[in-house]
């Protein structure tokens, strides 16, 4: 079923001429939009063609803007329906045409053509480039809404007819009306239908959810706008928007009855084939495909390209939001690669995305420039979750075997929860596997199993922060003196994966207990291992944390990780189950938080480096943090490191990345290690004897055979006992995100590295579009803009080189605006005072001058204007229209010829704010006030004039 395709219309031929043919209607091609809308919060992920285009079918769009020249536009939008209100990722692999991504061709006019052209080139394309056959197409058209006051699309149904479509093709569908949300743009639609089938009317079956009448093309007329109390007016601008699924339009021209049964999907199959020796897909589904192997096949087949193309656009898999999808889809994908096709995981994703990148890379070129990126955090995720997927499966067969013997048909909640929180088995996973056998899950019970969880999580993070677990001088003379407790072998921190130990020691109230069973719930308290796999915190590295499990029954959650002399101690509090001292667990850390740690803390090292290399030998460490967001190094140094200083070291730290070279790290006698040509340590600190060296890219065995070779200073060699990456590449990138002083002496500098490098870079670049659009803007907008731009940027975590960039730029930006404002306000403000001083020229005689200005409520030039009344010795009352503050200001002077009447400009300016609003004062000879009600100000205009006019 997977075979080559050999046929005219190949996938890269069907997007080919898609693309051909809107060039030659003159349209814009528009790369598609990320598949992760930053600037969107209301998707998780992009889901449709039509998406980067809201502000203009909004209205909101910068008409200056490239996006607001746009007229025709056409693309193949990368499009994920994973999580949220669009979710099909529990239907992908049961049926022939479910994807969590997918490719939506699309064409749009923006205020250009509408009905009759939209119309007449998707039946161009369709029946006369692509061929289809005419009578086994259907399109339909909007019936209309009667009790809504919605009419019938007879112009959409007018044009398809016109294009000679038999009358009984083309179908009224009460369905067909696109709202962007409750209210905004909207319009009827005119989908396009295929009949697989042919020879046959197949009219009744359109809409009818019948897999071989498919809707292959939608058009969308945006003609109305849904107002907040619910009816449509009439756009001004009406525009179309179209999309037509790429993956079935290629089954269509292939003449196959399955997407996956195309050349879309054949060459992934392929792959998976030779990645894991399984039989070949053969296209079965449901009940027919016993073994479930074809159904593998769709599954990891669709989550590869899915994960290809999220990663590719910056997506990271962690706990939240759309990170928590891609993690849900790739551990899905594992579980049907390891369970179903039979193949180890760890990186088994990575092996098979390039064939991905092969066929789709010419279209979507990012999927090639960030391969690199994808296959490392595809290896990070899998080979996290493969160290507890067969763990966690021998526990759901146990899970599963319970219910059925206990007659039921629901999975305990409380045990599904288990699976998740222990053994990162997403709920929607585990229902899978359930569904497989026949089970269901009880939602209720894992509802409140997972609040039960967080309230708990809370408690324990307040516990942690404020009761952390510790041994005193006390407590280490006892376990000195307890041979059944020995020093912990924590040398296992410095490889991969779990490890089984034995409980030594619990820790709690300041004794050491035999069990937990006597300490309360979600208490915190310490455990001592014979050996650990975890990291306590030492050398400015933050502590692991993770798991102490034994699977079934007991699960430590480990938030804190401390070292005593030599007795590490576990602190957290039970999830379930019950330690004794003599239990055999699994010694389980957060691979995923420790992969930022061991890139952070060999980041840092080369930072040492870097700036011994740059500013001097005198640069010595004063302290550090590594974390798993962010390093800081602080270092003794004088003066503030001139910007040409920090790229030259950001610089030469990426290029020690890209080296990708070995890092090496062994223990050494601390007397011969200390002889080491360009060793760098810590000032006054105490070493241990042996003491752990880490060097890149040599071996410190061909070090330690040769101690005093000077060639040891050209690269990074320190004493280290924290956790590094095998390989400098591991690291992926750096970026420098500060540099201050401390103290006298002492210089800072914060940096980050890998995921949080590269949203540093995106964040920095949109706002270096951000700058570049408020550019092309005038006036207020301009203002506002780049008060909050420089607001947003002096808070952003970005490199520092481009923040100085763009401060630099933002400023000249601001001074010409500052400029621009100041000599557009002269002008103003010159304009209206010569106003008032011909107005008194032309008619000497007249006592009192009125007037609205056109100055933006401008307070100042109204007072200038009274000023220059003054001198004339004239009465005078101006006001002026805030429209975008929503104020009115007004001043007046009265003078003194009309003061002896009995005018009196408090009062005046009183009456007039009567109208307006708001509130004036002044003295008897002049006042001023702003008012807030805008519309009123001829009105305002007519009360001043009269007031004037009774004295």
């Amino acid at each position: 079923m997977s075979s080559s395709y050999d046929g005219p219309w190949t996938a890269r031929k069907v997007r080919e001429e898609f693309f051909n043919y809107f060039r030659s209607k003159n349209h814009t091609f528009v790369p598609s939009s990320s598949t992760v809308p930053y600037d969107d919060p209301t998707l998780l992920f992009a889901n449709a063609g039509m998406n980067q285009y809201k502000s203009i079918f909004l209205g909101t769009v910068d008409p200056n803007s490239e996006r607001g020249k746009l007229k025709r536009a056409f693309n193949s939008q990368k499009c994920i329906r994973a999580g949220g209100k669009h979710n099909d990722l529990e239907d992908v692999g049961k049926d022939s045409y479910h994807h969590t991504f997918f490719e939506m061709l699309g064409n749009w006019s923006f205020g250009d053509y509408f009905k009759k052209e939209a119309i007449e080139f998707s039946w161009d394309l369709l029946t006369n480039v692509y061929g289809l056959p005419k009578d086994r197409l259907y399109v339909t058209y909007y019936a209309g809404d009667p009790q809504n006051g919605i009419p019938t699309d007879e112009e959409a149904k007018k044009h398809w007819l016109s294009q000679g479509i038999s009358p009984d093709h083309v179908i009224a569908s009460k369905g067909n009306f696109w709202e962007m949300g409750a209210t905004g743009p909207c319009g009827p639609c005119s989908e396009i239908h295929f009949d697989r089938i042919g020879g046959r009317n197949a009219a009744h079956l359109v809409d009818g959810d019948d897999p071989n009448v498919l809707e292959i093309w939608n058009n969308v007329f945006i003609q109305f706008n849904r107002d907040d109390d619910g009816s449509l007016k009439p756009l001004p601008s009406k525009h179309v928007d179209t999309g037509m699924g790429f993956e079935r339009l290629v089954s269509v021209l292939q003449n196959k009855l399955s997407n996956y049964d195309t050349d879309v999907f054949s060459p992934i199959f392929r792959r998976i084939q030779e990645l894991t020796g399984a039989r070949p897909y053969s296209g079965k589904f449901g009940n027919d495909d016993v073994d479930g192997i074809d159904t593998a096949y769709r599954v990891v087949a669709d989550h590869v390209r899915t994960l290809s193309f999220a990663l590719s656009d910056g997506g990271v898999p962690n706990n939240v939001g759309r990170g928590y999808v891609l993690r849900r889809i790739l551990r899905r994908g594992s579980r049907h690669v390891r369970k179903k096709l039979g193949a180890p995981i760890g990186s088994f994703f990575s092996s098979l995305m390039p064939v991905v990148v092969e066929t789709m890379g010419d279209a979507f070129p990012e999927l090639t420039k960030k391969q690199g990126d994808i296959k490392e955090i595809l290896d990070e995720e899998e080979e996290s979750f493969s160290r507890t997927l067969d763990r966690g499966e021998k526990l759901f067969d146990q899970y599963a075997t319970r219910t059925k013997d206990l007659g039921a048909n629901e999975l305990n909640g409380a045990d599904v929860w288990r699976l998740y929180d222990t053994y990162g088995f997403p709920v929607d996973l585990t229902r899978l596997m359930a569904e497989e056998l026949g089970l269901g899950i009880n939602e209720k019970e894992f509802e409140d199993a997972q609040e039960h969880s967080k309230l708990a999580s809370k408690g324990s993070f307040k516990k942690d922060k404020a009761d952390l677990v510790k041994l005193d001088v006390h407590d280490l003379a006892a376990l000195e003196k307890n041979d059944a407790i020995s020093k912990t072998d924590d040398s296992f921190k410095f490889q991969l994966g779990n490890i089984t130990a034995t409980v030594k020691g619990i820790y709690y109230h300041k004794e050491f207990v035999s069990s937990s069973s006597g300490i309360p719930a979600d208490a915190n308290f310490g455990v001592l291992l014979d050996r650990t796999s975890f990291y306590a915190e030492a050398g400015g590295q933050e502590y692991d944390t993770g798991n102490i499990v034994i699977d079934g029954a007991t699960d430590f959650e480990v938030t804190n990780v401390q070292a005593y002399n030599g007795y590490v101690l576990h602190t957290g509090s039970l999830k379930y189950g019950q330690l004794s001292v003599g239990d055999e667990v699994i010694s389980s850390y957060d691979e995923l938080r420790r992969w930022p740690l061991r890139s952070n803390h060999t980041a840092t090292h080369i930072l040492n480096f870097c700036l011994r290399e740059v500013l001097g030998d005198h640069i010595d460490q004063k302290g550090s943090l590594v974390a798993p967001t962010k390093l800081r190094f602080d270092f003794s140094h004088k003066a503030q490191i001139s910007l040409p200083e920090l790229a030259k070291i950001e610089s030469m730290s990426i290029d020690w990345i890209k080296k990708n070279v070995k890092v090496y790290g062994k223990d050494l006698d601390l007397t011969t290690a200390h002889r080491i040509s360009g060793l760098r340590a810590v000032f006054g600190e105490a070493y241990p004897d042996p003491v752990r060296v880490v060097v890149l890219g040599y071996d410190v065995d061909e070090v330690a055979k040769d101690i005093d070779n000077p060639k040891w200073r050209s690269t990074s060699v320190e004493f280290c006992g924290g956790t590094h990456v095998a390989k400098t590449g591991d690291i992926k990138d750096f970026v420098i995100t500060e540099e201050s002083g401390i103290a006298k002496g002492i210089r800072r500098i914060v940096a980050v590295t890998g995921q949080e490098a590269h949203e540093a870079f995106r964040i920095a670049n949109s706002m270096k579009v951000r700058l570049e659009q408020l550019e092309s803007t005038e006036g207020k907008e301009k203002d506002t803009g780049l008060k909050a731009l420089s607001v947003e940027l002096g808070q952003a975590d970005i490199s520092v080189l481009l923040k100085a960039e763009l401060k630099d730029r933002l400023a000249t930006v601001r001074k010409a605006l500052d400029k621009q404002i100041k000599e557009k306000e002269n002008a103003i403000n010159k304009a209206a005072v010569n106003a008032l001083v011909t107005f008194f020229e032309e008619k000497p005689d007249s006592e009192v001058y009125f007037a609205i200005l056109e100055v933006d409520g401008n307070a100042k030039i109204l007072q200038n204007v009274v000023m220059q009344g003054k001198k004339l010795g004239k009465t005078v009352y101006v006001f002026s229209v805030d429209t975008e503050g929503g104020k009115v200001a007004h001043a007046n002077y009265v003078s003194e010829s009309a003061r002896s009447r009995g005018l009196d400009a408090r009062t005046w300016a009183s009456k007039v704010s009567n109208i307006l609003g708001g509130k004036a004062g002044g003295k008897e000879d002049g006042a001023q006030g702003v008012g807030v009600n805008v519309t009123q100000v001829e009105e305002a205009l007519r009360v001043a004039q009269e007031a004037f006019s009774s004295k």
